[in-house]
């Protein structure tokens, strides 16, 4: 448990000092701001369409950052041979993977908080606006209503980021399984590629009632197969409940509202199936990546033990370098001394 947190501390530290984290949290700070500033002419649901495409643009800004992230510390680190130095040291496979995932998806959660906050206080300011209400007023009732808005409103946003969360997470476990193999190029359009094909599959499923009912066993079974391969995303969206619906607030003016949800079951059920989906694909993986990381550390351990012989043997054989166990260590390889 010490390495993998060594693992992760390392990470975490390698993706947030990147320059494309910081710009992706400038430019989503930007962007946030801006639109909170607009009117959306929505005939009063202008702070609805706000949160819905706020919500958006920190889901894709802080996706493409995590995919740099996973990119920098799994592709390039093999490249250069850096992982070829902590595959020496006395760390597991799965530790290096589960070390390395949960430092991206702990960047990418704090990139959710930091815009998550800009985009509660940019809600906050603009609703006295979007509902015609004074905030000036010296009328009780008015300043109240103003409040319900705006806890209302609020208590939508943070389940919303929380799933934004895991789903970046899910996302991330693909991309780490993808930079085993392949570089960025490669990494980011095929994961934005299943992100896509992976909200596309909300119109296939269920099959029995679905898009695909009433077609043939061939389309039916095609549709099975791609609901197995592809990530349900569905599952980590509750916008029609904690943006586009009033919620019942205890204390609120929507409290007895019959339009209201009640936010705590939906979102009980929606995390604990989030959390089953994560758990699967950290599963797959640990056995994705098993391969690559398993040629990198035999190639680590036939090398030492061709050192240990020849030192044992007081000679090196004619005509070979010296062995590179007996170079100082590479300025690239200090993090993971520690292991």
């Amino acid at each position: 448990m010490y390495r993998t947190s060594v693992i992760l501390r390392h990470t975490f530290q390698e993706a947030i000092v990147q320059p494309i984290y910081a710009l992706v949290l400038a430019l989503g700070a930007a962007i946030l701001m801006v639109y909170g500033a607009l009117p959306f002419f929505t005939l009063g649901e202008d702070t609805i369409m706000y949160k819905s495409v706020g919500l958006d643009v920190i889901l894709v800004l802080v996706l493409i950052s995590t995919l740099f992230a996973t990119s920098k510390s799994i592709f390039e680190e093999i490249e250069d041979r850096t992982m070829l130095t902590l595959m020496s040291k006395p760390v597991h496979k799965w530790e290096v993977l589960v070390g390395k995932y949960l430092g991206i998806i702990l960047a990418a959660a704090l990139a959710i908080v930091l815009l998550g906050f800009i985009i509660c206080l940019c809600t906050w300011w603009r609703i006295p606006s979007d509902y015609m209400l004074s905030q000036n007023s010296l009328d009780d009732r008015e300043l109240t209503q103003i409040l319900d808005y705006r806890r209302m409103h609020i208590a939508g946003l943070i389940p919303s980021l929380a799933l934004i969360w895991f789903q970046i997470s899910v996302l991330a476990a693909i991309g780490v399984a993808i930079s085993t193999r392949f570089s960025l190029v490669v990494n980011l359009p095929t994961v934005i590629l299943i992100y896509i094909a992976g909200n596309l599959t909300r119109f296939l499923l269920p099959i029995d009632s679905g898009a695909v009912a009433h077609r043939s066993a061939l389309a039916k079974g095609l549709a099975y197969s791609l609901s197995v391969v592809l990530p349900y995303l569905q599952t980590f969206d509750i916008r029609q409940k904690t943006v586009y619906a009033p919620i019942a607030l205890a204390g609120t003016m929507f409290a007895n509202d019959v339009r209201a949800v009640t936010l705590a079951p939906d979102l009980s059920a929606t995390l604990g199936r989030a959390q089953w989906e994560i758990d699967t694909l950290v599963t797959a993986l640990a056995h994705e990546a098993s391969s690559a990381a398993t040629e990198v550390r035999v190639t680590s351990r036939l090398a030492g033990q061709r050192v240990a012989g020849e030192r044992m043997a007081g000679e090196r054989v004619a005509g070979e370098p010296a062995p590179a166990a007996l170079a100082p260590p590479l300025a690239t390889d200090w993090p993971y001394l520690a292991l």
